[in-house]
């Protein structure tokens, strides 16, 4: 029947032309429905109103015409676009290039675009998109540390999942953490049962809660145990500013001199290395390092990093999932996503003093 049907709209004068795109028209002329019938197949609301047989008759034409449906059209008419936008601070890290991919993954199982926004200084705040594309968007993911890009959007116009967020003070519907506070105290109690007493905290200088938090916990772990120093150096997240703030920190003569350095991530690490090399201290005989992140860069490194593994593709799985729950109304799934130190060559005890 479809072939015959088929055959029909190849002289059908209703079918424009030289189109190559059918249409629902087509789809019901090659079943002989109705096109309130195709699209009550189609959108799967047939069951009780079309009979089965029929249901796979339009599924059949359908699959020989190579029809699909309209989105476009019909979201316009739903008044939804099915697009998220995601806010990142920057999208030549692999670590918020692996958050795209777990949320363009997700968002594309459920029909879903998504749109990326990264910060056009690199590191840092955004730029606000709102102004042109809040028409356009059917919700907003955002990481903390672009948060200031979103200083234009109001609770009640676009639905908002927040990443690296404070949940106690989150701008959005729902918040999705990894566990940063047991990553540090991964890598704080992982160094003190090597024996280390004095640390230098690499610190990233980019206000922002996930980073606060790193900052917290290591002194928690630190200064609870009796006799350990921590000296704390801020550097902006590049390895020239990271090997200038090691360098400085680790020549100053007051003080113990650390003999572990703890990164904020491992592109900090990256320089702690080459500071420590210039300095003539070898690693991890002289001073171990540690990172955050576990990037490709971790074991690029020689002595390869000991760091903690942070799983960026399921950060940004559970972040639209969040965002589909907020959408449909229901409460996302709670939890910290969790973490786990991967040790490496890169720290070993201290040398005996």
């Amino acid at each position: 029947m479809c072939a015959v049907h088929q055959s029909r709209r190849r002289s059908d004068p209703t079918v424009p032309r030289g189109s190559t795109r059918p249409t629902s028209r087509d789809v019901a002329q090659a079943a002989g429905v109705s096109q309130a019938a195709v699209s009550l197949v189609l959108g799967d609301k047939w069951r009780g109103r079309v009979s089965e047989p029929t249901a796979e008759r339009v599924r059949l034409a359908a699959s020989e015409l190579g029809y699909r449906p309209n989105l476009a059209a019909r979201n316009l008419r739903l008044g939804h676009t099915r697009t998220v936008l995601l806010v990142v601070p920057v999208l030549t890290t692999e670590f918020f290039a692996g958050v795209y991919t777990g949320a363009a993954r997700v968002a594309a199982e459920h029909g879903f675009g998504v749109v990326l926004y990264p910060s056009p200084e690199g590191i840092g705040p955004a730029r606000s998109p709102f102004a042109s594309a809040q028409a356009a968007l059917d919700g907003v993911i955002a990481s903390s540390m672009a948060a200031d890009a979103l200083t234009d959007l109001r609770g009640d116009q676009l639905p908002l999942v927040m990443l690296d967020s404070d949940p106690a003070g989150s701008l959005g519907a729902a918040t999705v953490n990894l566990d940063i506070t047991d990553g540090i105290r991964q890598v704080a109690d992982h160094l003190l049962g090597l024996g280390h007493r004095h640390f230098l905290h690499l610190a990233a200088d980019v206000p922002s809660w996930t980073f606060h938090i790193r900052a917290r916990e290591l002194a928690a772990r630190i200064t609870a145990q009796p006799g350990a120093t921590l000296r704390t150096a801020t550097t902006p997240v590049t390895i020239d500013g990271a090997l200038a703030a090691a360098e400085t920190a680790l020549a100053a003569t007051t003080g113990p001199r650390p003999t572990a350095v703890v990164c904020d991530d491992d592109k900090l690490a990256a320089g702690a290395y080459k500071a420590l090399r210039r300095l003539g201290l070898h690693i991890p005989r002289d001073v171990s390092v540690t990172g955050l992140d576990d990037l490709a860069l971790a074991t690029a490194l020689d002595p390869e990093l000991t760091t903690v593994r942070l799983d960026a593709e399921l950060f940004g799985e559970r972040g639209m999932h969040a965002l589909l729950a907020v959408l449909d109304g229901r409460t996302p799934d709670a939890g910290d996503i969790p973490v786990h130190l991967v040790a490496r060559a890169s720290t070993a005890p201290p040398r005996p003093s």
